[in-house]
């Protein structure tokens, strides 16, 4: 038991209820370990961390907050739960998932005295191997990942970054492509379906009484 799960033992002796949160590796463009290799993986320097035999465990994102308000609303659990995908993959599968999202080549390997020699006690963090699995979280019968293999998370992380603009969204000094839905007072109103817009007349006040 770490430290920090100990220190939580007097909320639950006072009759708290107390989960303890074990999270994977989280996957996110905007920091942490993704944000940090995707930089190299772009301009093709895309490596093995030794081996490359150590399992990661990870989850996305999206699966870790869903993960958390699942646990907030089920108050019959409580204690350890692990909160990673029910599928951690080593070091060389991450390596070519990543490189394939971004579509770069990685065929690099660091090896582990070098990362020992360049990074210190933080080597250890790249090259412990933890497979981990989320058993509390599969054995819930109303709670599902939505990204449980990590070249579907990845894609759903990365690939944002890379769509081009939206036209619904106007830029400055650009018109907005799409017609406001109120064009001015008494202007047409536009109803939607299916992708189209169609202009329909302005509807008219009933008269009094009816």
């Amino acid at each position: 038991m770490s430290d920090w799960e100990a220190a939580t033992r007097p909320a639950r002796q006072a009759g708290l209820r107390v989960v303890n949160l074990r999270s994977g590796v989280v996957l996110s463009r905007r920091g942490g370990m993704l944000a940090l290799l995707a930089l190299p993986f772009r301009f093709g320097l895309g490596a093995r961390l030794g081996a490359g035999t150590q399992f990661i465990s990870w989850i996305s994102l999206t699966d870790h907050v869903r993960a958390l308000r699942y646990l907030l609303d089920h108050a019959a659990i409580d204690g350890p739960v692990n909160l990673t995908a029910p599928a951690p993959v080593t070091n060389a599968a991450f390596t070519a998932e990543l490189a394939r999202a971004l579509h770069r080549p990685a065929v690099l390997r660091i090896p582990a005295p070098v990362l020992r020699a360049v990074l210190g006690e933080l080597s250890g963090e790249l090259l412990v191997s933890q497979r981990v699995l989320p058993r509390r979280l599969i054995e819930a019968a109303d709670f599902a990942f939505r990204h449980p293999d990590i070249a579907d998370a990845l894609a759903a992380e990365l690939l944002p970054a890379f769509r081009p603009r939206s036209p619904r969204t106007s830029r400055p000094g650009h018109a907005n492509p799409l017609p406001e839905r109120h064009r001015g007072p008494g202007g047409p109103r536009w109803a939607r379906t299916a992708g189209s817009a169609t202009a329909a007349a302005p509807a008219r006040k009933a008269p009094r009484g009816s």
